[in-house]
């Protein structure tokens, strides 16, 4: 039976011991491994960059000399424990959110919405005016127009003005005839003596006579065309005070 003889080559104690010692400029990096923990069933970790578990004592690592370990010193963490711990994090974000929006949504059902205050007006007073004929005077809106003021005003303070007014005649229409509108919230007119006659937009013209009555909506377009001699009218408007705007014909 012939034999097999295997030539291996014998590498001398010099070389190995060479081997083992640092390159020019380089020196053993010294690590301090944490203690191992088993706890629970251990995972099958399978990675080409793990190293393989042989038993014996790992050789020396060797770095440029004045090499810096970053990791030394750090709290020990895996892939696995850092994606758990991120999943706690954002699933105990998303039940605080939820429990804030029940807290908002109860709340909201238990608190009524402060109304706003009405600020409340000045309390009135009783006005009594009796017919005098010194109290047409020439100092209203009009300078064709005569008016008697009822004292409305001051009683409500300011809520609404009633006054009696004289057209002065002969009417001359380039005076009186010119389109306006009242920024008010409330105005009516009601023929004491003689008669009007109005325009007013979507309406047309209508002659108002004695006993005759209308309102005029806040902003509405008008204009007296024509009246008699002796036209005695009684106007309501609120509120006192408004501002009056003459328009281009």
């Amino acid at each position: 039976m012939n034999k097999i003889i295997l030539a291996i080559p014998l590498v001398p104690l010099a070389t190995l011991l060479a081997l083992a010692q640092p390159a020019p400029g380089q020196e053993v990096l010294k690590l301090t491994l944490p203690k191992p923990m088993f706890i629970g069933t251990p995972t099958n970790l399978k990675s080409p960059n793990l190293e393989v578990v042989t038993g014996k004592s790992r050789g020396a690592f060797y770095v440029p000399k004045g090499t810096l370990l970053l990791s030394g010193k750090k709290k020990v963490t895996s892939r696995a424990a850092a994606k758990t711990a991120v999943r706690k994090k954002w699933t105990g974000h998303k039940a605080a959110a939820k429990s804030s929006a029940r807290k908002a949504l109860k709340s909201k059902g238990r608190v009524s919405k402060a109304r706003p205050v009405k600020k409340a007006r000045p309390k009135q007073r009783i006005a009594i005016s009796h017919h005098r004929e010194e109290d047409f005077k020439c100092d209203g809106l009009r300078a064709y127009a005569k008016y008697r003021d009822l004292g409305i005003a001051d009683a409500t303070h300011g809520l609404a003005q009633a006054h009696v007014i004289r057209l002065q005649g002969p009417c001359n229409p380039a005076e009186v005839s010119k389109l306006h509108y009242h920024d008010v919230e409330f105005q009516m007119v009601y023929v004491l003596k003689g008669w009007v006659k109005t325009y007013m937009e979507g309406q047309g013209e209508t002659t108002m006579q004695q006993g005759s009555c209308w309102t005029q909506p806040p902003k509405i377009r008008h204009m007296i065309l024509d009246y008699s001699d002796d036209v005695e009218l009684l106007e309501i408007i609120l509120p006192a005070d408004f501002k009056t705007v003459e328009l281009k014909a």
